[in-house]
């Protein structure tokens, strides 16, 4: 996949927690952890735009975008 989930790095950046994060998006900690841990093939652009909101950055923040022809 070309899209990589920078949402860990956010996180840490911001020194909020996962609990924290979900509490302020409403959004389930299960579905949080696989954002975090990329494990998703899609995101909603209101969770996305919850996030931002949250933890006050731009999408390209979170989202990386990778040439699979690079590696």
């Amino acid at each position: 996949m070309a899209i990589i989930l920078r949402l860990d790095r956010v996180m840490a950046d911001r020194k909020i927690s996962l609990n924290e994060l979900s509490e302020r998006v409403g959004v389930s900690n299960v579905n949080l952890s696989k954002l975090k841990t990329g494990k998703v093939s899609a995101i909603r652009f209101s969770t996305l735009n919850a996030i931002c909101k949250a933890l006050a950055c731009q999408p390209g923040d979170i989202l990386e975008f990778t040439d699979d022809e690079d590696s």
